[in-house]
């Protein structure tokens, strides 16, 4: 690969928490080794309020978040993408796009925060396990040797790292 970041898109249905989650982390963490982007089927039209102030909460940059459609990633001239990482079941089991480049791509389940119902302090839980469950794989990913795997050794990986980092007590 020539010398530039690698291109991640984590995508979800809705494109308002944690397919913006991983955005945020993965762009901080990634420290210009990576650039993440995120992208919905079907998108809110806007960020998750509790997801957005999750991540101003924990010191990621929220400023450049916004709920978008996948079809600005299948566009010419769209940034070509390395991986692409589904978060959630419903945009797993949607046709995608083609992509340009014929990126790695793997399932990263995590449950959905938006969904979560009750009392304020449960769904702010929710949104705190899905954040957690995001850092996890995330941290995961950037300790792979990227440039010692070939692309089925790749694949491999990033499918276990999508089975990994559930909170205590959440369901497989």
């Amino acid at each position: 690969m020539e010398n530039r970041p690698y291109n991640v898109l984590f995508i979800c249905t809705g494109n308002s928490a944690r397919s913006l989650m991983a955005e945020a982390v993965l762009n901080q963490l990634g420290q210009g080794r990576f650039r993440a982007f995120s992208a919905g089927s079907q998108p809110a039209g806007r960020p998750h309020p509790m997801a957005l102030e999750l991540l101003q909460r924990n010191r990621y940059d929220t400023s450049a978040l916004r709920s978008k459609s996948w079809d600005e990633f299948a566009q010419p001239g769209a940034p070509e993408m390395d991986f692409v990482l589904t978060v959630c079941d419903k945009a797993a089991g949607e046709v995608c796009p083609l992509w340009p480049g014929q990126p790695i791509s793997a399932h990263w389940g995590v449950e959905d925060p938006a969904a979560a119902t009750g009392p304020e302090d449960k769904r702010r839980q929710a949104f705190n396990d899905a954040l957690l469950v995001l850092s996890r794989r995330i941290a995961i990913f950037l300790a792979l040797p990227l440039d010692k795997l070939d692309r089925l050794a790749l694949q491999r990986e990033l499918g276990r790292i999508g089975l990994s980092g559930k909170p205590a007590g959440a369901a497989a």
